[in-house]
């Protein structure tokens, strides 16, 4: 019954979506919307003529950097951490270790949001700074940092118990035939569990894309189309958030905006998260 009713609720929303951006691909081309390189929330019709158009480019551009920015602090950071957590670690350390992950779990993201526009934003602007580089208050690099420090805990967890999950026979063989721990974790331990540690990665990916708080509070809402991490940039979650926010008319062309880039966000992360699983059912 639980099951059905989720069902019916996920197909609901999908169908809302769905409709909603048909409505918005009649007055919007979609050569318009995948092609242009200019986004603009504030788009106006003056003597029936459009000014501006609703290309999505720089919000894929600025979501793929804040993505790229995020995973390459979490991966390297999770795996390592994992890595002591389950092969090193003394069961009082990784109780605390884990217990200390589940309260940063259960952190708000304002909170993450509020670090990287107070605390992170100067930090990374005085660095800047000191090497003669230019950089925005509001920038991806912040945003990118904020996030991963934030999706850290959830990472370090799924790939814990990806590498936990490898069979203790194989290690003690291995390290039977003369190898040492770490050439065990390396050689053995990595290798059986990389379909899971993929996973685990592509759901981090899907979980910063949806993320909205940081990066609105980090980075803004400027749509520029930049691949420079100093630059300021905005993603289309907040994008989102902000035609939708205040009062609205559900038929302008600004609302309807908000559907169509929720139907593109549903889009990549139902791939992003079938493709986990495929990787999973592989394995």
């Amino acid at each position: 019954m639980a099951l059905a009713i989720s069902f019916f609720i996920t197909l609901f929303i999908m169908l809302s979506i769905f409709i909603q951006s048909i409505s918005f691909f009649n007055k919007v081309a979609i050569s318009e919307f995948l092609f242009c390189l200019k986004w603009g929330h504030n788009v106006v019709t003056i003597n029936e003529e459009k000014i501006g158009c609703f290309g999505i480019a720089p919000l894929l551009v600025g979501t793929l950097l804040i993505t790229i920015i995020a995973m390459l602090v979490v991966v390297p950071l999770g795996l390592f951490s994992a890595i002591y957590i389950s092969e090193y670690a003394s069961e009082k350390v990784r109780y605390i270790v884990n217990t200390t992950l589940q309260v940063l779990s259960a952190i708000p993201t304002v909170v993450y949001g509020y670090f990287a526009v107070v605390f992170l934003s100067f930090f990374i602007k005085q660095v800047a700074n000191f090497f003669g580089l230019s950089i925005h208050s509001e920038s991806a690099l912040v945003a990118g940092l904020s996030i991963g420090i934030m999706i850290l805990p959830f990472i370090i967890s799924l790939l814990e118990d990806a590498i936990r999950s490898v069979p203790k026979s194989l290690r003690y063989g291995f390290m039977a035939l003369g190898a040492t721990p770490a050439e065990t974790i390396w050689h053995i331990t990595i290798p059986y569990a990389m379909p899971t540690i993929l996973s685990a990665i592509l759901l981090s990916i899907s979980r910063v894309i949806g993320e909205t708080m940081i990066v609105l509070m980090a980075v803004g809402i400027n749509a520029n189309l930049t691949f420079n991490p100093l630059n300021s940039v905005t993603t289309i979650t907040v994008q989102i958030a902000t035609l939708l926010t205040g009062d609205q008319d559900f038929n302008s062309v600004q609302t309807l905006a908000a559907y169509a880039l929720s139907l593109v966000l549903f889009i990549i992360t139902w791939l992003l998260n079938a493709f986990a699983l495929f990787v999973m059912k592989r394995n």
